[in-house]
């Protein structure tokens, strides 16, 4: 799409026609996870689910790393690109295809050298650690993949093309769990089979996208001599927000699994492994709704339209309540549906699930808002202010209740510390909301 019909077209059917396929794109990703869990909790078992949710933070940072230079660059490229300026858009985009593919080299020279010690820091029992261990490796050979993956939706979106982005991690995504339940249930494949089919399933997605740049409406050009590292520079401050949200989720997640280790055992970590893959599906409907808005925004933020901007903000933000308050009522209503989902039960795991899922979810009621509040300063080259209530939100807030909280409550304390941050972070982002308003009005 021209860079001109993100400043002339009406911004709410922009916005409708990006949102579906944003939120496709970002949906299906959420499959790769999900598949294994639900295969892996049904076809192996409770340990090897528990064993999975300690791999889960190494995702977070594949896909972060992706939407480090991914949003970061085409942030970048697509305010040059409003201005007017294509060459520089050409720039960004080389330089954050260079940027990703060292740093993806350098994490799996690093991991694969020290998986089992990783393994163990990141909470593997004797129990677990054969699963961890049997799951990890193929995963890690995959890890350029689910990087770039990420990194090329961002781009091939911001290049006007969100459709093939959509049907590229749909394909994939569909692809994962045919093959997971191929390769767990009849093959016998074990946690092997489900590492290997999330690596094809991403490799396809790859694949896919990389048609872009050989169609005609084709407006990524790489350019080895492209790199700049002032460029490195800004692309790495612009996407560190994006890289952070993805992070910092595994670093809770990491922190979660000590504290429930020491409250509960594994069978918390089994539990949160329920939790927390339901989150994963509530965050990747708020990724579509600021992915579907952050072309739009930037490209106006580069041509000074400021009115438009305030249009994609006031719909981003109702769009994001309204879509997250149906999964926080399910909770509510029906808490041991999720559970149910992910697991074959026993006694122990629903004696924790109603209360830990009814706590959790509630703050699922503002998720949406936070990350969208967040990817609106992102895109409008506020990163200070994106910055702070990301790390408010998903770092130090989180990990301040965890420890704190159950010292009061137990592990009730534990599923409060997400809720609570949540609530948190959304009164610091409508305090930023209002002065950045003002300042834009006077």
């Amino acid at each position: 799409m021209p860079a001109d019909s993100f400043t002339t077209e009406p911004v709410t059917k922009l916005f409708f026609r990006y949102l579906l396929p944003s939120i496709g794109g970002t949906m299906v990703t959420s499959i790769y996870i999900l598949a294994d869990t639900i295969i892996i909790g049904k076809g192996i078992g409770i340990d090897a689910m528990a064993a999975l949710n300690i791999v889960l933070p190494l995702f977070n940072i594949f896909f972060g790393t992706g939407l480090l230079f991914g949003v970061g660059g085409a942030v970048l490229m697509s305010i040059a690109k409003g201005r007017g300026d294509v060459e520089t858009g050409h720039r960004y985009f080389s330089t954050a295809v260079i940027l990703n593919a060292i740093t993806s080299l350098v994490y799996m020279i690093i991991f694969i050298m020290f998986m089992e010690q990783i393994a163990r820091f990141l909470g593997a029992t004797d129990t677990t650690l054969p699963y961890v261990m049997e799951y990890a490796p193929y995963v890690l050979w995959g890890l350029g993949f689910f990087s770039f993956s990420t990194f090329l939706q961002t781009f091939v979106r911001n290049d006007g093309a969100p459709k093939l982005s959509m049907i590229a991690v749909s394909f994939g995504g569909i692809l994962n769990v045919i093959l997971d339940i191929v390769f767990v249930f009849p093959l016998k494949m074990g946690m092997a089979g489900a590492a290997i089919a999330s690596v094809i399933g991403t490799t396809t997605t790859f694949l896919i996208l990389i048609l872009h740049f050989f169609s005609k409406k084709n407006g990524l050009k790489f350019r080895l001599r492209g790199f700049s590292l002032s460029f490195a520079r800004n692309i790495f401050k612009n996407g560190f927000t994006s890289f952070l949200l993805e992070v910092t989720a595994g670093l809770v997640m990491f922190v979660f699994n000590l504290q429930l280790l020491k409250y509960v055992g594994d069978v918390g970590i089994s539990m949160y492994g329920v939790i927390t893959n339901s989150a994963i599906v509530v965050t990747c409907l708020c990724n579509g709704i600021n992915q579907a808005s952050q072309p739009i925004i930037s490209t106006n933020h580069g041509a000074g339209l400021h009115e438009r901007i305030q249009t994609v903000k006031r719909l981003g933000v109702r769009t994001s309540l309204i879509i997250c308050a149906v999964p926080a009522m399910l909770g509510l209503i029906i808490p041991n549906l999720f559970t149910y989902i992910f697991l074959n039960p026993n006694a122990e795991i629903l004696a924790l699930s109603e209360s830990a899922v009814r706590i959790y979810f509630t703050g699922f009621f503002v998720t949406g808002a936070n990350i969208f509040i967040i990817g609106y300063f992102q895109s409008t080259l506020k990163p200070q202010i994106s910055l702070l209530l990301c790390l408010s939100r998903g770092c130090v807030l989180s990990l301040l209740f965890v420890y704190v909280l159950p010292l009061f409550f137990d592990v009730a304390g534990i599923w409060a510390s997400i809720p609570l941050a949540e609530y948190l972070t959304l009164g610091m982002g409508i305090y930023f909301l209002k002065k950045t308003k003002r300042r834009i009005n006077t």
